[in-house]
C-alpha cells in the first residue's frame, strides 16, 4: 500500500492540485476569500448527488481552514476510499460549470484531455493508500 511516507504520494498529489489549479479563475466568496479547486468539487458534487462523504467528512474537520487545505484532504479522503475518478467525473459532466470554473486552456474543458485524465484516474483505484485522513 501507498503511505504518508511515499515519495510518489507526494509527486501524484502536487500533480493532481496542479490540474485542478491549471486556468481555474479566480473567483470570491461573499466576504472576500479567494475560492479554489475545493469549491469547484462541492459544487460540482452538490449538483450531481445528494451529499458526497468525502466532503461531509472535510467539512466536519475543525482544522482545516483554508479551501486549500479541504481540497487536500478531500484527494486524500477519495484515494483512500478509490473515489478520486468518480467524484471528479462527475464535476465535469456539466460543460457549462466547466466554463464558469475554468478559462479555455484547461485540459478539462478539452473532451480528450478530460478523458486521459480520468483513465489514468480510474486506474488508481487498483492502488491501495492508507494514509492519515
Amino acid at each position: 500500500p501507498v503511505t504518508d511516507g511515499s515519495r510518489e504520494l507526494h509527486s501524484l498529489c502536487a500533480q493532481l492540485e496542479f490540474l485542478l489549479q491549471f486556468d481555474l479563475k479566480e473567483k470570491r466568496s461573499f466576504f472576500g476569500q479567494r475560492k479554489d479547486y475545493w469549491d469547484f468539487l462541492c459544487q460540482g458534487l452538490a449538483r450531481r448527488r445528494q451529499e458526497h462523504e468525502g466532503i461531509r467528512f472535510v467539512t466536519s474537520l475543525d482544522k482545516l481552514k483554508t479551501p486549500m487545505g479541504r481540497g487536500r484532504a478531500f484527494l486524500r479522503y477519495c484515494l483512500v476510499h478509490r473515489q478520486l475518478a468518480e467524484s471528479l467525473q462527475l464535476c465535469l459532466l456539466d460543460p457549462e460549470s466547466l466554463r464558469e470554473w475554468y478559462y479555455a486552456r484547461s485540459p478539462f474543458l478539452s473532451p480528450q484531455h478530460r478523458a486521459e485524465i480520468l483513465g489514468s484516474l480510474y486506474e488508481l483505484d487498483g492502488v491501495t493508500f492508507h494514509l492519515a485522513l
